[in-house]
C-alpha cells in the first residue's frame, strides 16, 4: 500500500487530470513545486550548455570530474530545469556527482528532433569542457528518460562515445503509444490516459513516423550502451514500456536491472524528501550509480 505521502502525488495528478494540458497550473508548474522537498547542501548555477540553457546542481563535496546528464520530464509540453531541480539535486547528492540538468525546448518548438539534439548538444559540451564519457551518467524521467536513449543513439551515430550508464525513472519510450498497460491499468494511472498520451506523442512527432528509433527507442539498436536502470510504477500505464525497453537492453547485451515498485504512480521519485519509497528509490539509483562512475 503506498504511504500517506506517496498519495499526495496521485491526488495533484488528478487536478491535473481536470484540467486540459494548457491550463496555467500546468504551463506555470506550480503543482511540480509541491512534490520534492529542498535537499539542502546543494548550489545551484545557471549555464549555457553548448547554446541549450543548463542548470548546475552541485551537491557540497561532490566530485567535481563525476557528472549526471539530466533530462526532465513533462511530456514534451511540460516541465523544465526549475520544475525538476531538486530531484536530481537530490540524486546527485546520493551519488556524489555534479548534476547539469538540460533545459531542452518544449512544444510548439521543440518537436522531433530538435529535444534529442539539444540533449545531445549539452552531452558534447560536456565533453568539450574535459569530462571524459566513463565519468558521466545520463538520467531521465518520463519523456526525459527516453530522450534519455534517443540521445545516445544520436551520439552514436555522430561518433561520441558513449556515457557509462543510464538511469531512467518512469521513461516514456513508446510513441506509438501501444503497450498491454495501456490497457490493463487504464484508471489505475492517476495522472494518465491513453488519450492523452497520443495527443501529446503526435505533437511532438508533427508528423515524425512513430517508429523512427531516434523517437521510439524501442525500434532501436541498443547495442553498445552502458548499463541501464529502469525504475517504475506498477499503476502506471507506460509500465510495459519500461520492461519492453528492459527486454530490448538485454537482447542487445546491455547489462540492465528493472525495478518495479508496488502501488507507486508515474515519476512517483519526484516526492524525494517526503515520501519513504521516492526516498528508497533515489537510494537504490545512487547504490547502484557510484561503482559505475568509479565512485
Amino acid at each position: 500500500m503506498a504511504s500517506k505521502q506517496s498519495s499526495l502525488a496521485a491526488k495533484l495528478y488528478q487536478l491535473w487530470l481536470t484540467q486540459p494540458p494548457e491550463d496555467e497550473l500546468i504551463t506555470n508548474q506550480y503543482g511540480w513545486e509541491l512534490l520534492t522537498d529542498e535537499p539542502g547542501g546543494v548550489d545551484y548555477a545557471e549555464t549555457d550548455a553548448g547554446g541549450v540553457p543548463a542548470m548546475w546542481a552541485v551537491p557540497k563535496a561532490s566530485a567535481e570530474d563525476r557528472v549526471l546528464v539530466c533530462v526532465h520530464g513533462g511530456g514534451f509540453v511540460a516541465g523544465s530545469m526549475y520544475t525538476h531541480r531538486k530531484l536530481y539535486a537530490h540524486l546527485a547528492k546520493g551519488i556524489g556527482a555534479r548534476a547539469l540538468i538540460v533545459g531542452y525546448r518544449l512544444l510548439p518548438e521543440g518537436v522531433h528532433p530538435i529535444p534529442v539534439d539539444d540533449v545531445l548538444a549539452a552531452y558534447r559540451w560536456l565533453l568539450d569542457q574535459g569530462i571524459t564519457a566513463d565519468h558521466i551518467a545520463f538520467t531521465g524521467d518520463s519523456a526525459g528518460g527516453g530522450l534519455s536513449i534517443t540521445a545516445q543513439l544520436r551520439a552514436r551515430e555522430e561518433g561520441l562515445p558513449l556515457p557509462a550508464a543510464t538511469m531512467l525513472m518512469s521513461p516514456w519510450v513508446d510513441m506509438e503509444v501501444t503497450g498491454e498497460t495501456m490497457v490493463s491499468n487504464g484508471g489505475k494511472d492517476a495522472l494518465f490516459n491513453q488519450a492523452w498520451i497520443k495527443q501529446l506523442a503526435d505533437g511532438y512527432l508533427s508528423g515524425t513516423d512513430p517508429r523512427d528509433p531516434l523517437a521510439t527507442p524501442l525500434y532501436g539498436d541498443l547495442r553498445g550502451l552502458g548499463p541501464i536502470y529502469i525504475q517504475v510504477g506498477d499503476q502506471e500505464l507506460l509500465l510495459d514500456e519500461s520492461r519492453r525497453l528492459a527486454a530490448l537492453a538485454e537482447k542487445a547485451g546491455v547489462e540492465v536491472r528493472l525495478d518495479v515498485f508496488p502501488d507507486q504512480q508515474h515519476s512517483f521519485q519526484m516526492m524525494a524528501g517526503r515520501a519513504p519509497e521516492a526516498d528508497e528509490a533515489i537510494r537504490r539509483l545512487a547504490e547502484w550509480a557510484r561503482p559505475n562512475l568509479g565512485l
